[in-house]
């Protein structure tokens, strides 16, 4: 079909204007887009600022722990340069190694007797010698009879008491029982230790004074809690 020149410009082509709408429709759809985006961009930037409040809380609680941990870690640390320091200042004082001063000090600490104590005892009864027997028998490095040794580790033999650590640990706790039957009195427990409990329990009784000057030589250069 074919349309005159005159028709053309009396009416408006229905084509032009279905182009025309169809341009309004499209710019109007991408301005919708434009502000749904717009919309979505600053919830999204939104949420970024302000975090949920339970993964806030979690993080603070890894944070704590963490911290807790790490002056957990510090606290080990000072302890164990702490024990260090002492063991080396104890091996130099007395020339003994190292391996017999650690020995001393911990099993000393954990026996509930102060280090001081344990290494001038030790210092007094054997010099630190390893197989020192006394003319009453009494064996190794803090002196037991292997009669009071029996009474804490029944059957324990000549051989096994005159062990370092063995010697040490019962040694250890034949005194810490005596400090604790002498209410903490390092004076009467050294002295008891030397002479036996039962004799000087026997000389108090009486009204006497069982000191020897043993806890005199133990305890010299000490300073003693009150």
């Amino acid at each position: 079909m074919r349309f005159s020149v005159s028709e053309t410009r009396e009416h408006p082509s229905w084509t032009r204007r279905l182009v025309l709408r169809g341009g309004v429709l499209l710019a109007c759809t991408v301005m919708v887009s434009a502000l749904a985006g717009s919309a979505k961009g600053v919830s999204a930037g939104t949420e970024k600022i302000a975090p949920r409040l339970d993964v806030v809380s979690s993080e603070l609680r890894d944070l704590r722990r963490r911290l807790q941990d790490s002056e957990g870690q510090l606290a080990v640390a000072k302890v164990q340069i702490q024990r260090t320091q002492e063991i080396l200042r104890y091996s130099t004082r007395y020339r003994i190694p190292a391996d017999l001063a650690s020995s001393i000090y911990d099993i000393a600490l954990s026996e509930g007797i102060d280090p001081v104590i344990g290494f001038r005892l030790v210092k007094i009864e054997s010099n630190f010698q390893p197989r020192a027997l006394s003319s009453a028998s009494a064996m190794g490095y803090t002196q037991l009879r292997l009669a009071t040794a029996r009474f804490y580790e029944p059957g324990l033999g000549a051989d096994q008491l005159y062990q370092q650590d063995v010697n040490l640990r019962i040694g250890f706790r034949f005194l810490r029982d005596l400090m604790n039957k002498y209410d903490d009195n390092a004076e009467l427990a050294l002295v008891a230790y030397n002479r036996g409990p039962a004799r000087v329990q026997a000389i108090l009784d009486q009204g006497g004074d069982p000191s020897n000057g043993y806890a005199q030589a133990v305890l010299q250069g000490v300073h003693l809690k009150r």
